[in-house]
């Protein structure tokens, strides 16, 4: 029988519905290559050397719906939030990473809540169009 891993504290997060593109950021792109907008990701890693403005993060791809690890932009994520993990295959892509407690964690999801919230509002200069879709503008629909 196979182990079942132990639950791990986590940072969630999801990825903004509308993000900018193009020159100076007039065209907007839903979510991201990877992952769809509004999908909830685990972040597992983070890139302290780079200001944490890139992480790794888990989530289920756009295209396959199979869960994938990959490298984002933290500016393309919201809700940063704390969880207690207990799915096996995020669980098995962070099994390498320093065990977190819920109090690492959450101040971890408020760094990154912070470092997101500059990196939307410094990636382009260009004023928001009316009416605007970034997540800044936009309302939260509930899940």
């Amino acid at each position: 029988m196979d182990d079942v891993p132990e639950p791990q504290w986590l940072v969630a997060a999801n990825v903004v519905r509308w993000r900018r593109y193009g020159d100076l950021g007039q065209e907007f792109r839903p979510g991201t290559k990877a992952f769809r907008g509004g999908a909830k990701v685990y972040v597992v890693d983070t890139h302290p050397g780079m200001g944490n403005a890139q992480l790794t993060a888990v989530g289920h791809g756009r295209h396959t719906g199979r869960w994938i690890t990959i490298d984002t932009g933290t500016r393309h994520l919201h809700t940063f939030r704390p969880r207690l993990v207990y799915s096996p295959a995020v669980l098995k892509r962070c099994a390498d990473m320093p065990v977190r407690t819920r109090e690492e964690a959450a101040e971890l999801a408020e760094r990154l809540d912070g470092t997101a919230r500059l990196g939307r509002h410094t990636h382009h200069a260009a004023p928001h169009p009316d009416p605007c879709l970034c997540h800044e503008c936009l309302p939260l629909s509930p899940e």
